[in-house]
């Protein structure tokens, strides 16, 4: 029986996992993370993956850095005939990703070549894409650059943020690759070299670009807000404090004040300048030091000061 060592690290690996003990594949070992702090109270937490294992009876490997490390040695013997990974946030040694019979695999959430890295679904919403999806590749040595074995697309919608995306791509990564799985152990399938020409990235993101630049149309300031919701969150400066932005409208209006002006502020509505002309409202927010509001509480309390022609962002 084919031996699989799944290696996995958030919520977006479990149904995969899940889904491979469910299909009756033989996983023999599931890599994840350490334990980490989490919270304000630094409560140390182990992984989704790890949890999910230990729910499946399987055993659990969490290496600080699986290069080099007791646990390879210990995938190692194990023999294994396939390694599956699925954000697990580590890049493997070329002696692990060729131990294997049938190789290494990845499960990306996106379609390959573009939006290789640690950040697909974030970035595919702040740019505006119009469709995103998983691929399934091999693994080598070079981040997300393997050849293609197979690739499902998912249209994205007005109403998807990155937590929703999250959620609807495990799922259809799930059901690829329990639909992948039998054809590639039998040898079946030819992988796609990618075209390098067309790789795109989508690194991390950084504290940089979470700020908003109200200089961005209204549509593109939408995107970001979706896009970096419901992590890390969007922000403006609001008297020189973090005011984070979870939710906005396009305003079908149009303006001459400049980008970042509080056009109109009534009792449940605050509407800012944005680039090109263009309007948002903002309808969900969170001061400094708080916790979410709709926008009418806010104007309600801390925002009460707020002014027409007051600029956020400085």
């Amino acid at each position: 029986m084919t031996k699989i060592v799944f290696m996995g690290t958030p919520q977006f690996s479990v149904p995969i996992l899940e889904a491979l003990v469910e299909n009756d594949f033989n996983v023999v070992a599931v890599v994840t993370q350490p334990d980490r702090p989490v919270g304000r109270k630094r409560v140390l937490t182990p992984t989704p993956v790890k949890q999910a294992a230990e729910r499946l009876g399987l055993p659990v490997l969490r290496p600080e850095k699986i290069s080099g490390s007791e646990e390879m040695d210990t995938i190692l013997e194990m023999k294994p005939d396939l390694i599956v990974t699925a954000a697990f946030g580590q890049f493997l040694p070329t002696k692990l990703l060729e131990a294997p019979t049938h190789g290494s695999i990845n499960v990306h959430a996106s379609l390959l070549p573009k939006y290789r890295g640690g950040a697909p679904i974030h970035h595919a919403l702040i740019n505006g894409e119009k469709e995103t999806g998983v691929t399934i590749m091999y693994m080598v040595k070079k981040m997300d650059a393997g050849p293609i074995i197979s690739q499902r697309a998912l249209p994205i919608t007005t109403e998807d943020d990155t937590g929703i995306l999250f959620d609807k791509l495990s799922l259809l990564g799930r059901d690829l690759l329990i639909d992948t799985l039998p054809d590639l152990l039998a040898g079946k399938l030819t992988p796609v070299p990618q075209d390098e020409a067309q790789a795109t990235y989508s690194p991390n993101i950084t504290r940089e670009e979470e700020q908003i630049d109200w200089s961005l149309s209204a549509q593109q300031i939408d995107w970001k807000v979706r896009g970096m919701r419901p992590f890390p969150g969007a922000y403006t400066l609001l008297d020189g404090k973090r005011l984070k932005i979870w939710g906005v409208s396009i305003a079908s209006h149009q303006t001459k004040e400049a980008p970042g002006t509080i056009i109109e502020k009534t009792k449940e509505e605050l509407a800012v300048a944005c680039g090109q002309g263009s309007v948002v409202t903002i309808d969900m927010l969170q001061p400094s030091g708080k916790g979410k509001m709709p926008v009418r509480d806010f104007l309600a309390g801390a925002g009460s000061h707020l002014k027409e022609g007051q600029k956020l962002g400085e």
